[in-house]
C-alpha cells in the first residue's frame, strides 16, 4: 500500500473518528496529543483502527506520545510495520 493512500486514510480518520472536526486541516507534522488536538484514549482507539485497517500491530509501547504525536510518526510506524510482515 502507498504511503500517500496510508497517510489520507489515518488523516480522515483522526479529524473525522477521532477529532470529530471534518474542516480542520491537520498537518503532517503538527503535535495531535501535544497541540491537544486528541488524548491517550484516542491514541488506543487509533492503534485498533490501525491494526483493523492496515493489520499492523501497535505495541502499547509503541503507543506514545514520543512515537506517534504527529501524522508523519504514525505513518511511519504503519509503513514500518508493512515491510515487517
Amino acid at each position: 500500500m502507498r504511503e500517500d493512500v496510508i497517510r489520507n486514510k489515518i488523516r480522515s480518520f483522526i479529524i473525522e473518528d477521532l477529532m470529530r472536526d471534518e474542516d480542520y486541516a491537520l498537518e503532517n507534522d503538527e503535535g495531535i496529543i501535544t497541540g491537544g488536538l486528541m488524548d491517550s484514549f484516542s491514541l488506543a482507539e487509533l492503534g485498533v483502527y490501525i491494526e483493523e485497517e492496515f493489520e499492523v500491530y501497535i505495541p502499547d509501547a509503541d503507543l506514545t506520545i514520543d512515537q506517534m504525536d504527529t501524522l508523519d510518526q504514525i505513518v511511519a510506524r504503519v509503513v514500518r510495520g508493512l515491510k515487517e510482515e
